[in-house]
Formats: structure tokens, C-alpha cells, sequence
């Protein structure tokens, strides 16, 4: 039979990893074969010219033979016996080399090449080895988990189809683990009827403690292939070890840097065993017995008397207890007055602002949003006094702690009247003006008695701080009275101001000073001056000063004037009689003496 162009390509892979070793001494030829692939046997003999033919043969265990295969040397014919395990696997060449195909573990075998001539029979034996290299070993039935100080089954290593038989080692954290470390393995080996492939099973028993937390085990599986000793590594596997408690921990959740009134607590106990425990007592305050909870216990909006100590312990060991702790932080805060007060103006009204807390607060006034320097104190009430006022303080190591009560001071103050009055520079009108002063905003209505034309209606100031004005401008003809009325809630305010008609200068007093030789001065009306500040009330009275210097010179101007008239005139007086005299005219005399009355008068 004729090998195929595939079953060729097998001869030649089974070639290149079969080893051909010729036994010293034995005169053995050894075939290393994988399983599965095509096992190669050379002949090793050299082909006679006499050949007749040539076989192949394998022997029993008991040593009998069993032929396989036959070629003639003449007809080139190969010819291959019936024997079943051999059926369509065999293939003999020319150079009477022998494959075949399939390695089986049964192929392990003593074959034997024979050459035949006429005289003689040539044989060559070869001994056939198989290898099955076994699967990935893997680690199964693990325990769920491993108390410490007890031994206990951790797993077992299984490598499966395998041949010749392997060896499994166990490996903690990578480093073998040796019997005299208080382990327990065990070997089985089962055999597949059909192909005699082995599945090797080790199992390990293993005292755990706790250095074994995460620690990984492995186990190998070395063999023997073609090429000699190999050796394959299971995954890691890790086991959860189980340990007794023997500290116990508490915690308050959410952590906080600190806790106030209203908060809600939650106490959560821990015990470092595993699997950890699950029932606790809790200690509060003031109560010697415990409560059985679970490993939380929460506390819901606590007061300021939840402030102490608190702790846990397992049920079935209360001398392991822990403790922590806890302070609820307060802020309290009391205003006198509050809410709205109303007062009168001038009034002394005392403020205070109280505060009680766990902790040093800080405390800020506003007055209308804005901040104070300090506490507000009304020993005499004001109208800029009124407003709403805030006492506010928190603790700043207390996120969220911060309380605030606030005072509505609203002031009173019957209507309170001041007029003023001013010229106008060209002197054709002047300005009344009334100031009012009053809480709430009193109503100014205006009555003029008297004749002159209002110029311009009544003008209004912004109400600000209990204060505004109410202004009207007039050109009166002659004297008049305005009176200004202020009424609020609380009473009703009267004053009135006397208004003279615009001034003017007489013919005398022009002649009197164009006679003096002075140029014209004007001098206005003095006007009484409205709300004005320092400076202005010292310009306003150097102002006036000046007016009554020039007013006084201008009379002395005039009476040294009057004086020296008077002197003139009676010189000519005197001078006239004498002549009268020297005359001796009666009648001119006395028109002389008319006419000097009139001069004096």
C-alpha cells in the first residue's frame, strides 16, 4: 500500500522529534515516539545483493512473534498480515523502513527488521517508546474555606491523560511545600481501559494559619517526553481562611469632624475574625446592660445629653470590648428685644445678644445686611436708628452649627418743624423751605396769607432717616406769612414764617451815596440759612460781617456828612445877619431868617 502525500508529511514530522538511540551492548534501537503521531523504525540493516525479501515483526511478552509486514526484494510488493491493531496503520518503504501511523501507548514494542537471503536471515531490533504529555493540572473541589490550627483537605491536583505515569507537587506562595511541614498528600492514578492514558489526582491536607491570607497555592505536574523532563504549573488558587476575633473596633458613621444637635448617628462595632462577627452588645451612656444588635446601632437626632461614652463587645465574650467617644455640639442663641418693637424717639432701648454653646462662638451684628464694627446700644433713640438689626454666631469647627434671631426697631417721633428762607441772586424771588422731621412720614401742606405769586410749586426732598424737606419758591409783593403744617399718626405741627415784599433802594439813600462818592452797593435781603455745615456757617458769618462794616461806614459817612452841612449853614446864617445889619433892611432880614429855617429844616 502506497503512502499518501499526508501520511509522508507525518514521516517526516515523526523523524524530527522521534530519537534514535542504539542500546550499547544490548544492540537495541529505541524509537521515542509523542502519542498520536507516526512512529518511524529504519531497518538499520544493509539491503544484501541475494536479498529474497524482507520483514517486519514485533514479539509478545511472552516472547513468540507476530508478523506485520512483508516485501518482496523481486516483485516490490508489500504484503500486511491481519493483525487488527495494526489494520491501516502500517506502511513499509523500499529501504524497508516501517511507520506507523497513530502512535498508540500499545505501540510500545520490541519490533524487529529481518532480512532474508537465500542462506542466511539478518534481523535488527528496535524498541518503540510512547509519550502523552498530560494536561494543564488544575486544582479542584477547593474548600470553601480553611480554619487555622485545624487540618483540613485544601484540594486536589488532577492531571489528566497522561503517560508514563507523573508526579504532582503542591507549592505555597511558590515554594514547595515539604511533609515535615505538617502536610498530607495522597496519589491516586486511574488508567482509561481503552487508551491507557493515566489521570494522576494528589490531594492535600494542610494545617492553615493566618500567614496564609491571600497567599496563593499551586500545584505541578513533571513528565517525561521525547526530549526528556517537563514540568507544567496549575493556575494559583486562594482560599478564604477562617480565624477567631480578638480585637474588637467601633466606628461612628459618617465620619465627622465633629457632631451637632439634630445629627443622626450611626454606631458600627467590627471584630477582626473571619468571617466576622455578626450580632454585638452596645453600651450607651448610663446603661450598664448592653443592647443586642446587629454590628450597627444608629442613633437619630441626638441632643445634647447623648454627649459620652460608648462601646461594644461580642455577645459571647464581653471582655472584648471597644469604646469611643462622642461629643454633640450645641449653639443656643437669645435676643431681648426680638421680633418687632416699636419706640419713641430719644428712648433709651438696652440690646443683648446670648449665646450658650459647646464650644467658643463667634458673634456678628447686621444692621440691613450690612455688618456692624460693634454692638448696637440706643441710649437716646434716633430715626437712623430704626431698621432691622441681626444677631447672628456659629461655631466655625462645627460645619452647619449656626443660629440667628433678628429685631424689626421701628421709631416714632411726632412732627418737628424748622423753616428757612433764601433769595434768590437776582433778588426777584426767595425760597421757603420746611424741614420736617417724624416718624411715620408726616404729610406738609402749604397756606400763604398774603399777596404774592407762587413761582414754582411745592417741591419734595427723598424721605430718608425720619427727614425730608418740602420747598416752594414766591415773589410776594408785600409782606406775607407762610405757614407750614406737618401731620403723622401721632399729632399735627404747626409753624408759620413772615415774608417781606422785595427791598429796594430810596432816591435819598442813592443821592446820599452818590454824593459821598461811593459806588453803588447792593445789599440783600439776609436770608436765614438752611441745614449748612461748619465751614459754610463761618463763610455765611464772615459774609455778614462784612455787610454790617460796609452798612456802619456808610452811616458815619453820613453823619460826618450832616455834621459839616450844619457848620456851613450856620456860618451863612451868622454872616447874613451882619449884613442885615449894615443894610438896614427889615423885610430882606426876615426872608433871609425864612429861608434859613427852611435850610436847617
Amino acid at each position: 500500500m502506497a503512502p499518501t502525500a499526508a501520511h509522508s508529511c507525518r514521516l517526516v514530522v515523526s523523524l524530527l522529534i522521534s530519537a534514535a538511540v542504539l542500546r550499547p551492548g544490548l544492540g537495541l534501537y529505541t524509537v521515542n515516539s509523542v502519542y498520536g503521531d507516526t512512529i518511524v523504525m529504519p531497518c538499520r540493516l544493509e539491503v544484501p545483493q541475494t536479498l529474497m525479501f524482507g520483514k517486519w515483526k514485533y514479539e509478545k511478552p511472552d516472547g513468540s512473534p507476530v508478523f506485520i509486514a512483508f516485501r518482496s526484494s523481486t516483485r516490490k510488493n508489500v504484503q500486511y498480515d491481519e493483525v487488527p491493531e495494526y489494520k491501516d496503520r502500517l506502511s513499509l518503504s523500499e529501504n524497508y523502513t516501517l511507520s506507523i501511523s497513530h502512535a498508540r501507548i500499545s505501540d510500545e514494542k520490541r519490533f524487529v527488521c529481518m532480512l532474508v537471503t537465500e542462506d542466511n536471515v539478518f534481523e535488527a531490533p528496535t524498541v518503540v517508546k510512547v509519550f502523552k504529555q498530560p494536561s494543564k493540572p488544575e486544582i479542584v473541589n477547593k474548600a470553601q474555606f480553611l480554619e487555622t490550627e485545624q487540618l483540613k483537605k485544601l484540594g486536589d491536583c488532577v492531571s489528566k491523560d497522561s503517560y508514563p505515569d507523573v508526579n504532582i507537587t503542591w507549592y505555597r506562595n511558590g515554594r514547595t511545600l515539604e511533609p515535615s511541614e505538617g502536610v498530607i498528600t495522597t496519589l491516586q492514578r486511574q488508567v482509561d481501559p481503552a487508551t491507557q492514558l493515566s489521570t494522576v489526582t494528589s490531594s492535600l491536607v494542610y494545617k492553615t494559619t493566618k500567614n496564609d491570607i491571600k497567599i496563593p497555592f499551586t500545584c505541578s505536574v513533571i513528565y517525561y517526553g521525547p526530549s526528556g523532563q517537563r514540568t507544567i504549573h496549575s493556575d494559583q488558587a486562594f482560599f478564604d481562611i477562617y480565624y477567631p476575633t480578638e480585637k474588637v473596633t467601633i466606628q461612628v458613621l459618617p465620619p465627622k469632624n465633629a457632631i451637632k444637635e439634630g445629627d443622626n448617628i450611626t454606631l458600627k462595632c467590627l471584630g477582626n475574625g473571619n468571617p466576622p462577627p455578626e450580632e454585638f452588645l452596645f453600651y450607651l451612656p448610663g446603661q450598664p446592660e448592653g443592647i443586642r444588635s446587629s454590628n450597627t446601632y444608629v442613633l437619630t437626632d441626638v441632643r445634647r445629653n447623648a454627649t459620652g461614652d460608648y462601646k461594644c463587645s461580642l455577645t459571647d465574650e464581653k471582655s472584648m470590648i471597644a469604646s469611643t467617644t462622642i461629643t454633640v455640639h450645641y449653639l443656643d442663641l437669645s435676643l431681648n428685644p426680638s421680633g418687632e418693637v416699636t419706640k419713641q424717639i430719644g428712648d433709651a432701648l438696652p440690646v443683648s445678644c446670648t449665646i450658650s454653646s459647646s464650644r467658643n462662638a463667634t458673634v456678628v451684628w447686621l444692621k440691613d445686611n450690612t455688618k456692624l464694627r460693634s454692638r448696637p446700644s440706643f441710649s437716646s433713640l434716633q430715626y437712623q436708628d430704626a431698621g432691622n438689626y441681626v444677631c447672628e454666631t456659629n461655631l466655625q469647627e462645627v460645619e452647619g452649627l449656626k443660629k440667628r434671631e433678628s429685631l424689626t426697631l421701628i421709631v416714632e417721633g411726632k412732627p418737628q418743624i424748622k423753616m428757612t428762607k433764601k433769595t434768590d441772586p437776582n433778588g426777584l424771588s426767595k425760597t421757603i423751605t420746611c424741614h420736617v422731621e417724624g416718624f411715620p412720614k408726616p404729610a406738609v401742606q402749604w397756606t400763604i396769607t398774603g399777596s404774592g405769586s407762587v413761582i414754582n410749586q411745592t417741591e419734595e426732598s427723598p424721605y430718608i432717616n425720619g427727614r425730608y424737606y418740602s420747598k416752594i419758591i414766591i415773589s410776594p409783593e408785600e409782606n406775607v406769612t407762610l405757614t407750614c403744617t406737618a401731620e403723622n399718626q401721632l399729632e399735627r405741627t404747626v409753624n408759620s414764617l413772615n415774608v417781606s415784599a422785595m427791598f429796594s433802594y430810596s432816591v435819598f439813600h442813592l443821592s446820599l451815596i452818590s454824593a459821598l462818592g461811593c459806588s453803588q452797593v447792593s445789599i440783600p435781603e439776609q436770608d436765614e440759612a438752611d441745614d449748612i455745615s461748619d465751614e459754610n456757617k463761618e463763610k455765611v458769618n464772615d459774609q455778614a460781617k462784612l455787610i454790617v462794616g460796609i452798612v456802619v461806614g456808610l452811616l458815619l459817612a453820613a453823619l460826618v456828612a450832616g455834621v459839616v452841612y450844619w457848620l456851613y449853614m450856620k456860618k451863612s446864617k451868622t454872616a447874613s445877619k451882619h449884613v442885615n445889619k449894615d443894610l438896614g433892611n427889615m423885610e430882606e432880614n426876615k426872608k433871609l431868617e425864612e429861608n434859613n429855617h427852611k435850610t436847617e429844616a
